[in-house]
């Protein structure tokens, strides 16, 4: 049986001024998945959460989410979504228990029903012996806590959260990761989540790696990093330019510096390592034999180092 789609995009642009955050991306998200959209700061991928979310419209293109348009009927959008943002959306002068209450009232939850859920909601994300602690007492995981909580009060279908993990230390992180592991489990839940982590991103069912407002690959991790098609080859020499020449010329073998090393990728790496020091004497300082990694694909995809773009947008 096919899995239903959540969120279909197609050929989507947004553009601020004559600069294109979003080139044209299309893509799908399946019933009860973690998609995630890995790319480096100011490729797009907040952007594109804020035009799934009806907070931007997009320039063209279209996207809908349960089969409703996000830019023709944003009511009934908002309705089945829940939105976790980067920046903090809770109330540090209320308690717990208000900062639920008051969301649920915009969504038109009253009485006993709303108490039911904001009890509900404490229980599930840990936080019930903590109803009546100003929110300005929590810390930055209580407080990422609160903030799904809050974005799951109404019970929607699909939870859209921006870089969920930022400024929580690793303990925190992990206890998100097994918060949405067991909301999927429970609620079948589908989750649409943005990320520069590449850690982070292994954990997610299926990536859409996003690079200047454009989708450059899409897959599972294991999918995306099979692309390399063999093992990455790290070579450090006091002459990169002369080896790349070399390789080229005796091997046939294409390769870049990337970070002052002499970076390509072999089928069967571990066994070519001893043919490029017997045919580089003297040159080769070391050579690092790995497996692919995201980062990996990233640069296989684009050109670029993924932490190079990250720091250069910042």
């Amino acid at each position: 049986m096919t899995t239903p789609l959540v969120v279909e995009a197609r050929d989507l642009k947004r553009f601020y001024g004559d600069r294109a955050a979003l080139a044209g991306v299309s893509f799908d998200v399946r019933a009860g998945e973690i998609f995630g959209f890995l790319g480096p700061n100011g490729g797009g991928k907040t952007t594109l959460l804020r035009v799934l979310a009806t907070l931007l419209p997009p320039s063209s293109g279209s996207a809908t989410v349960f089969g409703l348009d996000v830019a023709r009927d944003p009511n009934a959008v908002r309705r089945r979504i829940g939105v976790v943002f980067q920046s903090k959306h809770v109330d540090g002068k209320l308690t717990a228990a208000e900062n639920l209450r008051h969301h649920g009232h915009l969504y038109g939850l009253r009485g006993g029903e709303l108490t039911d859920r904001i009890q509900q909601s404490l229980t599930r994300f840990g936080l019930l012996d903590r109803a009546k602690d100003l929110v300005e007492t929590f810390s930055g995981g209580l407080r990422r806590r609160l903030e799904l909580a809050k974005g799951l009060l109404h019970q929607p279908g699909l939870l859209l959260l921006d870089e969920p993990t930022t400024g929580l230390d690793p303990g925190a992180r992990r206890d998100l990761w097994d918060y949405l592991g067991r909301l999927r489990g429970q609620d079948n839940l589908t989750v649409v989540l943005s990320t520069h982590l590449l850690d982070e991103a292994e954990r997610c069912d299926r990536l859409a790696i996003l690079h200047q407002g454009q989708i450059v690959s899409t897959g599972s991790p294991d999918a995306l990093k099979s692309e390399i098609g063999g093992e990455v080859i790290l070579v450090e020499t006091p002459d990169p330019d002369l080896i790349l020449a070399q390789l080229k010329q005796r091997f046939a073998v294409e390769a870049a510096v990337v970070g002052g090393k002499v970076r390509f990728e072999h089928a069967r790496g571990h066994e070519f390592i001893p043919q490029l020091v017997e045919a580089f004497p003297g040159e080769i300082q070391s050579a690092m034999v790995s497996k692919p990694t995201l980062e990996d694909v990233f640069l296989h995809r684009t050109g670029h180092q993924f932490w190079e773009e990250t720091a250069l947008r910042g």
